[in-house]
Parts: structure tokens; C-alpha cells; sequence
């Protein structure tokens, strides 16, 4: 029989999946989007993200397996190469996401110890870092889950430390005006960063792979979504007041892939921005490991499900192949994208996975015992907001536009492909 999981790991699996690299990685992305209104775009994605956790929350108690997501999907579309497509992209956004991980830990590692120069440092120690937790995942999953649980409580000490005596610095600093809402950008702007950064919430989801294992579901289940969603929300907006609040837009440009670090500086000085930039590498690390995890479930869950090649059911030394492709093609992405490209192409992924999660929310609400209305406000909010981040980054990011539409262009096409070659 499997260990029971209680209502407060069930929160750490949600707070530890969206407190991941996500806040270190996107923090300073969404400063230069959203100015002084940083704090209400981490709301909107928040607001978004708690939305759809109502349809993950009655899903995973009708549904409670292991294959969490992949399975909600296969429940309200069948086993079709719509729902095929989607899935891919699931497994695709992983991808992205650790990639994402890998450059916040390229952005800080140098600020730690310089190797050859910035640009070069940071490939070294993006590439180190995945191959490191490459060989962990393939050592031991005990160690997997060890070292998250210990980066969790790491993370949230220092991060709940750094908020603390932020909002003490706070007063009086010269700074505070930035947060006035004249250095606000416009609310469309506000949407769009908020929308670029809206991986940091994805993490939430980790919840429906142990549903199954959940003490007392139809009371913690819920309060795990939920809980573990309010609370970031409210972790974030707090980070992003002191940060802020505390450097002035100059400096927060200038060091936007470590600010976190830069952040703490002017009340804890040099000590300040090394912890936390050691905080920063703990975190993207145990991210890392956890997410390869994640993402090779996915892939195993796809294959069995016949919507990818069985092939990837099968094992390569004591892992499923699915490992070793996930780390790969993350070597590739976070060497080649742009951080900027990087969150728009995973939040672009998580936009439109969670719209369709949302619409089988809405569209099995009478199997899933659930209201009808707001998994289908999600649904419509999850495609409005898709579409205002792509027609808002279009102007000012293209590449991670057209590498957004392209990712998904190309789950599809696989799919479809795989589909047809399976029917001759």
C-alpha cells in the first residue's frame, strides 16, 4: 500500500511545484512588462490560475490518478488526436518550464562564481545543472523526493525571511512611489504580463498526480488546490511590493535574471543578495529534478494511453526513455531561447492547456458534481487572456510568438501523424 498523503503535503506538492524556479526566473521579466504595476499582474495570473483550480479540484476527485492531467483530457475529448495534441503540448511545457528553471540558475550561478565570463558562464551552468539532475532522477527517485522536500522548506524560509524584513525596509524608502499607480502601465499591458509570467503558477496542477493518495479527499483535495493557490498569490504580490519598493527600475532592468538577489541588497547588503541567490540555485535545482519527474510521468502516461509510441513505455537503463528525450530536448531550448521567449512559449502552452481543462470542467459538470459557470468563465478567460498575450507580444517579442505557435502547431501534426500511421 502506498504512504497516505495528509492535507499539508498535499499543499507542499502544490506550493513547491508553483515556488519553484518560476519566481526567480520570471520576477525581473515582469518588472519590465508591468513597471509599478507588477503586483497586480502577478494578481491577475493568480486570479487565473485560482479559476481553474476549481475544475482541477472536482476532476481530480472523480478522476484521482496517477496521470493527472492526461487523464482529465482523455476524460472530455476521448482518446482523439485533439486530446492527443493537448497532451503532447503538456509534455512540451514541461520541457519549456525546465528550461526556464535551467536559465534562472544560469542567471544567478555567475553572481556566485565566475568561470570564463557572463554569456558563457551562463551556458555552463544551465547545461551542468540538467545533466546534473539527469543523472539524480537516474540514480535515485527516493533522492528526487528527498531533495524537494528539503528545497521546499529551504525556499520558503528564506523567501518568508526576505519578505519579512523587505516590508520592514520599506518604510521609508525612496523607492515606495514606484508602486504609485501613475508608473502603473496601461491595464492591457498589466494583462500581458501577467499572462507572460503565469508559468510561475502552473505548479499547482502536480496536485492531480496524487490525488489518488490523498487522506480524506473530498475535504483536502480541495483545500490543497486551494490553500496552496492563495497562498502564493499572496507570497508573490508581497515579493513583488518589496522589489519594487526597494530598487529603483534602473537597477531592476539592469539585473532582471537575478532581481530577486539584487532585491534583497539595500537591507541586507552583500550577505542578503547571497543567500538569496543560494536560495535561488536550491530552488531551480530541486525544480529541475521534480520537474524531469513530472515530465517523464507525462510522457510514460501518453504513450500508454496510445497517443505517443509505446516505445516510450519502455525502459532505458531503469528509467522510462521518456527521461532521457525530456532532458535533451531541455539541454537544447535553454541554450538556444531567450528567457523572454522561454516564458511566453510555456505560459502560451499552460494558457491553452488549462482553458481545456476548464472546458471539461464545464462540459462533465454534471459527472464531476460541479457548477457549471465558472469552469467555463475559466475556459473563456484562460482563451481571452492566450490571445491578448499573443497579439501583445507579437509587437514586441516575435520569436517567442512564433516559437509558441509553432510548439503547438507541432504537437498536433505529431499526433496527427502517429494517429494515421496507426490506423494503416
Amino acid at each position: 500500500m502506498s504512504d497516505k498523503i495528509k492535507l499539508k503535503d498535499a499543499l507542499s506538492i502544490g506550493i513547491g511545484g508553483m515556488v519553484g524556479g518560476g519566481i526567480f526566473a520570471v520576477l525581473g521579466l515582469a518588472v519590465s512588462l508591468a513597471q509599478g504595476g507588477t503586483p497586480i499582474a502577478f494578481l491577475i495570473a493568480g486570479l487565473l490560475a485560482l479559476i481553474t483550480s476549481y475544475s482541477y479540484a472536482k476532476l481530480s476527485l472523480t478522476f484521482p490518478e496517477r496521470g493527472g492531467t492526461v487523464k482529465f483530457i482523455n476524460e472530455g475529448f476521448g482518446k482523439t488526436i485533439f486530446s492527443g495534441g493537448i497532451n503532447n503540448l503538456l509534455w512540451v511545457s514541461y520541457i519549456i518550464m525546465l528550461s526556464l528553471y535551467a536559465s534562472a540558475f544560469g542567471s544567478y550561478a555567475p553572481n556566485l562564481y565566475t568561470i570564463v565570463n557572463e554569456s558563457v558562464d551562463f551556458n555552463i551552468y544551465a547545461s551542468t545543472v540538467i545533466i546534473g539532475a539527469t543523472i539524480i532522477n537516474y540514480y535515485s527517485i527516493k533522492i528526487v523526493g528527498k531533495i524537494e522536500s528539503f528545497a521546499v522548506i529551504v525556499k520558503l524560509i528564506i523567501l518568508l525571511a526576505f519578505v519579512g524584513i523587505g516590508c520592514y525596509g520599506l518604510f521609508g524608502s525612496e523607492h515606495l512611489s514606484q508602486l504609485s499607480v501613475s508608473n502603473w502601465e496601461t491595464p492591457l499591458k498589466l494583462l500581458t504580463g501577467g499572462m507572460v509570467i503565469f508559468v510561475a503558477y502552473e505548479g499547482f496542477e502536480l496536485i492531480a498526480n496524487a490525488a489518488p493518495d490523498v487522506i480524506n479527499p473530498k475535504k483536502n483535495i480541495p483545500r490543497a488546490y486551494y490553500g496552496s493557490v492563495i497562498f502564493v498569490i499572496l507570497l508573490y504580490i508581497i515579493i513583488a511590493i518589496v522589489t519594487v519598493g526597494s530598487l529603483p527600475f534602473s537597477e531592476i532592468k539592469e539585473a532582471k535574471d537575478y532581481v530577486l538577489a539584487e532585491a534583497a541588497k539595500p537591507m541586507l547588503g552583500q550577505v542578503g543578495f547571497t543567500i538569496i541567490t543560494i536560495a535561488a540555485l536550491i530552488s531551480t535545482f530541486s525544480a529541475i529534478n521534480a520537474s524531469i519527474l513530472g515530465g517523464t510521468r507525462v510522457s510514460y502516461e501518453i504513450a500508454e494511453d496510445d497517443e505517443l509510441p509505446h516505445h516510450l513505455t519502455g525502459k532505458l537503463w531503469n528509467q522510462p526513455i521518456g527521461l532521457l528525450i525530456t532532458s535533451v530536448l531541455t539541454l537544447i531550448v535553454a541554450n538556444i531561447l531567450k528567457l523572454e521567449s522561454i516564458s511566453t512559449t510555456g505560459s502560451v502552452g499552460f494558457l491553452l492547456i488549462f482553458a481545456i481543462v476548464n472546458y471539461t470542467g464545464f462540459k462533465l459538470y454534471d459527472k464531476i458534481n460541479g457548477n457549471r459557470i465558472i469552469p467555463l468563465v475559466g475556459f473563456i478567460l484562460c482563451i481571452t487572456a492566450l490571445a491578448v498575450l499573443l497579439q501583445q507580444e507579437y509587437s514586441s517579442n516575435k520569436t517567442g510568438v512564433i516559437v509558441a505557435v509553432s510548439v503547438i502547431l507541432f504537437c498536433f501534426i505529431i499526433e496527427y501523424i502517429y494517429k494515421k500511421s496507426e490506423v494503416k
